[in-house]
């Protein structure tokens, strides 16, 4: 699973980098596998195509926040997490979420890692509702 990590990783950075200064991914810049660097390819692109029906998600499940309030790092974070339960049914909706604390735990500020869990752990409830939200082994 470390192969699917470092792509989350690549992923948030190149959605930071899309963010904050409009310019495209590096694309050459990506290392890993075959495996991994499709992944990556895959996430951004589909945070990409998808972004108005991934931050409307968000917005519904971040109670009391604003989308231009989140910090960027979070924000991405989040469409990266959301883009992942609805694409890839396959991944447990647990993986998805602890992948998303972790990679907080790394990048984002200290409260980071707890407003990720409980904004996926709601909108989990909306996007796989059958899943058990976290439960799921």
């Amino acid at each position: 699973m470390a192969g699917r990590r470092e792509a989350r990783e690549q992923a948030l950075q190149a959605l930071y980098q899309l963010d904050m200064a409009g310019s495209e991914p590096d694309w050459g810049r990506l290392h890993g596998s075959d495996d991994v660097q499709a992944f990556t390819r895959e996430l951004v692109e589909g945070v990409r195509t998808n972004r108005e029906r991934i931050d409307a998600l968000i917005a519904g499940s971040a109670e009391h926040w604003r989308l231009p309030r989140l910090s960027r790092v979070d924000l991405n974070l989040l469409r990266l997490a959301t883009f992942e339960l609805l694409a890839r049914p396959e991944i447990p909706v647990s993986v998805t979420i602890n992948e998303a604390i972790e990679i907080a735990r790394r990048f984002g500020s200290e409260d980071s890692a707890a407003f990720v869990n409980g904004v996926l752990d709601a909108l989990a409830t909306v996007v796989r509702p059958k899943s058990g939200v976290g439960r799921e082994e």
